[in-house]
Order: C-alpha cells, then structure tokens, then sequence
C-alpha cells in the first residue's frame, strides 16, 4: 500500500493527477495534496510518503527547491518532477536530486500508469531489505520491558545506549530510525498494558525531529517517563505534568516564561514537553501563553480602576505597543477600543 503527495499549485491539475493516480489500479493508502512546496514539506515530515509528484513551478516553495529539501530529508523518496515542455531544462536540475521519472504536460492516463510501475518495482526492490531484523527489535522491547517493569532506571539507559550504537552502527537514514523507534515504543506499550492494570497511551511523537540524536533523544525521555509515570502510579501519585505546566504558566502570566524553564520546572526534556503539550492543548506552548494572557487582560479591561498601560505590565508585555498589537490580533480590537464598548472610558 503506498502514501503518495501530489504537489501542484493548479487545482485542476492536481485534481487530474489525483484522479489517474486513483484509477491507475496500485495499492494506495493515503493520497494527499499539497497546493505548494512548503505545504507538501510539512506534510512529508507529519507523515512520510512513498511517491511525490511535484510540480516545477510553484509559489512559496518551487518544485526544484522541494526536490533538494526531500532529499535532504529522505533520499528514498520516489520523486516524479511534472512540467511543461518549457520547463523540460529547468526539471533536468532535479536530476541531482534522486528524481526518478518526468511527466509532461498535458499528462495523460498511460504516462502515470507507467511512472507508478517504475516507482512500485524500485519501492519492492528497497523494501526487501528491513533496517533492523524482527528478532533483534524483539529482544531490544523485552530487555526494556523487564527494565521498566522492574523500576530500573539505570538498566533502561543502559538499554537505551545500547539501541542508540546499534542503530548507528546500522547506517539507517531518519526515516528509517524514526520508524524503528515508533515501533519500539508501540511494541512497548502493548506489553505494559497487558501487564499492568493501568493504561499506557502512545505520545511519542517524532515526524517533526531534524537529526538522528534528536529523535532518541525523544525516545529516551518517553521511556524514562513510562517508568517515572508507572513508580508514580504504584504510589498512587500520578503527576499530570500538562496540568502542572497549566499552573505554572498562569502563576507566571506576568514574566517573559520560556518553554524550556517550564519543561526544566517539571522535569522532562524540552523537545518532548513541546509535543506533549500541542497533543494535549491542541495548541503550541506560545499559543496557550499567549491566549491565557489575553483573556486574563480582557478581564483587567473590564475594571476601570486598571489604566491600559499597566495592564500590559500585567500580563507579560513591557512593551505596550507589542501589547496593543498582539490583542489586536487576538481580539480584533485595540485595548481601548475593547475597553469603549464595555462603556468605559
């Protein structure tokens, strides 16, 4: 089953393409459009595809552009550059960049039919070799299963070291060790549910990691935070390390608060605090920040005693003009004007 991006800033080519795509009789599990470059890198690292078709010209992001970028990212990427004869010269610089077939428009049935073969006989031939053996992952998850299981912090690291050299020693690319990691962290969770009367839910995100070192690194918080939340649990404690982030950001509305004093206040790495609180809030840590300081000045406006440059002060800007600007924004009101519709002057 294959994930494949379609990158085109016209609608009415993107809708063609989909549609060849879609009766060209391959096995697909998710087709996904991208109306520029910079759309379809975010949504190759959110969820990485099999195929990409992208078009040359394009505004924010150009297709050679988002060629070089995806490759960077992940040079298995079957890429299929589409364009206009015109642009025949210009596509060719793709070459560089692992592009496997051009289609030129206006792209017809038979020429996607034939690109979809080519890119499906490449993708059998590279996934007939597995980044790292069932059994060996198999013994990695059991080795840290007993480790978290038993509370044993120190054999956990020792685990998780020894996953981190083999990896390397392995050569995978990103997506590859992403992939490897996600799977351990599932297969690990699975096995503490079964064992355990208390529930573990996935939160290991890692489609947003730039490095190989970053992604175990976030590997290695979400273990060591099973374990804290199962020693937790045990003692009938369970620390809800959102809520308490929640009440740290509000007692502190009035300072400049960074993510990483708040992940450090409450012990957890600040990568991984970042992506646990957008997977809880549905927002990002300066979002919430900044939506709990406005709705605490909209309350101040309402009192009339307040003067509208202290209440700047209040609520963490020194800057009153940045004040007026960032209510504005939210609101779609100046302080005063707010302030005047209440009636107050």
């Amino acid at each position: 089953m294959y994930r494949i991006l379609i990158a085109d800033d016209e609608p009415v080519i993107r809708k063609g393409l989909q549609k060849l795509i879609e009766q060209s009789g391959q096995p697909i599990a998710s087709l996904r459009l991208a109306e520029h470059g910079c759309d379809a890198l975010q949504q190759i690292r959110e969820e990485r595809p099999h195929f990409l078709f992208t078009d040359i010209r394009m505004p924010k992001m150009d297709g050679l552009e988002l060629c070089r970028r995806t490759a960077e990212w992940d040079s298995d990427i079957q890429i299929v550059v589409v364009s206009g004869y015109n642009d025949f010269e210009y596509a060719q610089k793709c070459l560089s960049y692992g592009v496997k077939e051009y289609l030129l428009k206006p792209i017809s049935k038979k020429s996607v039919e034939a690109a979809l073969e080519k890119l499906a006989k490449a993708y059998a031939k590279q996934a007939s070799q597995p980044f790292v053996s069932v059994s060996r992952l198999e013994q990695w998850v059991s080795a840290a299963e007993e480790a978290v299981w038993n509370l044993q912090h120190d054999r956990l690291l020792e685990i998780i070291g020894f996953v981190r050299q083999e990896l390397a020693s392995c050569g995978l690319k990103l997506y590859q060790t992403i992939e490897v990691l996600a799977e351990f962290s599932a297969l690990l969770i699975k096995r503490l549910n079964v064992r355990d009367v208390f529930v573990f839910t996935d939160k290991l995100r890692l489609d947003q990691v730039q490095s190989e070192s970053e992604a175990v690194s976030l590997f290695q918080s979400d273990l060591e935070l099973m374990l804290q939340e199962l020693k937790a649990r045990r003692r009938g404690k369970l620390r809800d390390h959102v809520e308490e982030a929640k009440l740290y950001i509000e007692e502190h509305l009035n300072e400049e608060v960074s993510l990483e004093e708040v992940a450090d206040r409450i012990g957890l790495n600040p990568s991984y605090f970042s992506q646990l609180f957008k997977q809880s809030t549905q927002e990002t840590f300066v979002q919430y920040r900044t939506r709990r300081r406005m709705e605490k000045a909209k309350k101040l406006l309402a009192l009339p005693h307040y003067r509208i440059t202290d209440i700047s002060g209040e609520v963490g800007y020194a800057d009153h003009p940045h004040f007026t600007k960032t209510f504005k924004k939210y609101t779609g009101e100046l302080p005063s004007e707010y302030r005047s519709r209440l009636g107050i002057d």
